[in-house]
């Protein structure tokens, strides 16, 4: 088990709807990228957040910086709510990307069945020279274009690729 960790997360979408990207980065240059042929910002940024809490299931502390309010925002305060609601909104409208909310439930859940604190959710300001925000924003972006491919995929540091050097943003 790891003490504690930072990884920020991003979403990308070529289109809104449109080929859709997620990623995370880690605070020792580890990372994870997807894809999706057909996707949102919002499922971006919702898979980035699910990725990160789901490989770093075994981080003591973990803090997940995100530029997305609407991430965080459905992660801490509404996601509990719609499902108490039949997966309906206040509004009693049909929830957007209830299998991701439900997923993202039982990441949640799963830390605080094994003991774990529940992970920390920090707004950071995107595009604003954070350096892990502007890596994982890299990385989106990136993923977001194979998308465009008609292609679903993901990578992984962990899996092969090399870490990224988080010391400075990536080149331009």
């Amino acid at each position: 088990m790891t003490d504690s960790y930072t990884v920020a997360t991003d979403g990308a979408c070529k289109g809104n709807p449109g080929p859709t990207g997620w990623a995370w980065v880690g605070e020792d240059g580890h990372w994870a990228a997807g894809s999706r042929p057909e996707g949102t910002n919002n499922i971006g940024e919702l898979l980035g957040l699910l990725a990160a809490l789901r490989d770093h299931a075994h981080v003591h502390d973990l803090v997940v910086q995100a530029d997305s309010k609407y991430a965080i925002d459905t992660y801490e305060k509404w996601m509990d709510g719609h499902a108490r609601r039949g997966w309906r909104t206040a509004a009693k409208q049909p929830v957007k990307n209830r299998e991701i909310l439900e997923q993202l439930m039982a990441a949640r859940d799963a830390r605080r069945a094994s003991g774990l604190p529940d992970a920390v959710l920090e707004h950071v300001r995107g595009h604003r020279g954070h350096v892990l925000n502007e890596w994982a924003d890299e990385r989106a972006v990136r993923a977001s274009t194979h998308a465009a491919k008609g292609v679903a995929s993901a990578w992984s540091s962990h899996a092969g690729q090399d870490r990224l050097d988080v010391s400075a943003a990536p080149k331009k």
